[in-house]
């Protein structure tokens, strides 16, 4: 959501910050539509006003059996029409306000780059050595060692296409990641574990700004209620309408949840494997903090998901997305991307961003700096900290060996029964 008055000050600036996403200007509508409301506002608050007054005189010749009752009466009743009628066309005029507003993605950070697609995205940096295999790597399914235990097939005829069955030791590796992911989390990066609801109300999709932009990516029910696509939807809501101390800031928050997502727009791309499937497992992370500190907390939160990714040694690239590529409710945002040799390419696992006080004003997340201080809008932050289905492809593309067997990264051991390897028939050894 955006400030109105912000618009009404300064709509150049507005229009220019969406120019930026390459969005057309908005601004002369919005003020229209502002000022219409506004005037409506100001001709209902008089006739309020003037019905009370006529209320009283009402009242006043009833006691006196004045004759004037009669006439007095008439006019209420024509005011009450008319009053009826201008809360109508302010009811629609503040709808018509603010699905527009709504419509309207954030306004970037300055140091994003300018850009229209992914290729104009900037590399921050790399990390991790490549492996030079001494054989041609495989995709994730094809590993002799999770072949077996990747069933596309049997989750097609349970469900339907882009869900999977995990087992036996193919299941133990991604429980043991989703662990692993969050006793990272909690010990090393010291965020607080949440467990969170999956389904969530109309209004919690329209907080975070799922709604009504990515209305047919995402799967709801015939209560009303949403399939969440990741658990930045249930943590960030557990703000609502809440006003925090300054002492509670920052506030970070992890979990794992099942996330859905319809995929509505990815008709025809990665249709095998794991990398986009209808449901998966992430572990999430949200941060609640001063805007002035945004920044700071994006690096934090980015800096978590690496520390995964490097204690797993797997190797990543940092990108900063341009502005063509950012998302919806994002104002700057850095994408994770593993190496995955059975591909020979780059792939996300993980996107932190700053939302700014664009989800929170929807959602009316606010801290006040001392008790006699005026409320304000936190920024918001969310992130992967990681996505656990790509993070297993990762994990079996880098260690594949030769013989088709994987070996077991050396922090993950302890989740597996202190096992090394899963060997080329499924079974850990």
């Amino acid at each position: 959501m955006h400030d109105i008055k912000l618009i009404r000050e300064c709509p150049e600036i507005f229009d220019k910050a969406l120019e930026k996403r390459g969005e057309s200007s908005k601004s002369s509508k919005i003020i229209a539509l502002d000022t219409q409301r506004r005037k409506t506002i100001e001709k209902l608050e008089k006739l309020l006003a003037e019905r009370k007054m006529l209320s009283k005189k009402f009242g006043a010749a009833e006691k006196n059996n004045d004759d004037t009752t009669i006439s007095i009466r008439d006019d209420i009743k024509k005011m009450k029409h008319e009053i009826a009628l201008l809360e109508t066309s302010l009811r629609d005029i503040e709808e018509d306000l603010e699905a527009l507003l709504l419509s309207i993605p954030n306004l970037l950070s300055d140091d994003v780059p300018i850009g229209q697609k992914e290729t104009d995205n900037v590399e921050v940096y790399r990390w991790g050595e490549i492996k030079s295999f001494n054989f041609q790597p495989k995709e994730h399914f094809e590993v002799a060692a999770t072949k077996n235990d990747i069933n596309f097939e049997a989750a097609s005829k349970v469900t339907g296409s882009r869900f999977v069955f995990l087992s036996k030791s193919v299941a133990l590796l991604h429980r043991a990641l989703t662990q692993y992911m969050l006793n990272t989390n909690i010990i090393e990066s010291e965020l607080t574990e949440f467990w969170a609801p999956v389904l969530v109300n109309e209004q919690s999709m329209l907080g975070t700004g799922q709604l009504p932009k990515f209305r047919e990516d995402s799967y709801h029910t015939n209560d009303g209620l949403w399939l969440i696509p990741t658990a930045e939807v249930p943590l960030t809501n557990i703000g609502k309408d809440k006003i925090y101390s300054i002492e509670e800031l920052p506030i970070r928050m992890t979990a794992a949840t099942q996330c859905f997502r319809s995929e509505a727009g990815s008709a025809g791309k990665d249709t095998t494997g794991m990398i986009r499937q209808h449901q998966f497992e992430k572990v999430e992370m949200v941060t609640f903090c001063k805007p002035e500190f945004e920044n700071f907390e994006l690096e934090r939160m980015t800096d978590c998901a690496e520390r995964i990714l490097k204690n797993l040694l797997i190797p990543f690239r940092k990108i900063l997305l341009c502005s063509g590529d950012i998302g919806f409710g994002s104002k700057k945002t850095y994408d994770l991307e593993v190496w995955l040799p059975g591909q020979n390419r780059y792939r996300e696992i993980s996107s932190c961003s700053i939302c700014g006080n664009f989800q929170s004003r929807r959602i009316n997340i606010r801290y006040k700096n001392d008790r006699e201080s005026k409320p304000q809008f936190i920024s918001t932050l969310n992130g992967s900290g990681l996505a656990v289905g790509r993070c297993l492809v990762a994990v079996v593309e880098n260690n594949q060996q030769e013989d088709g067997s994987v070996e077991i990264p050396e922090v993950l051991r302890p989740y597996m029964f202190n096992f090394k390897k899963i060997d080329n028939n499924g079974n850990l050894n």
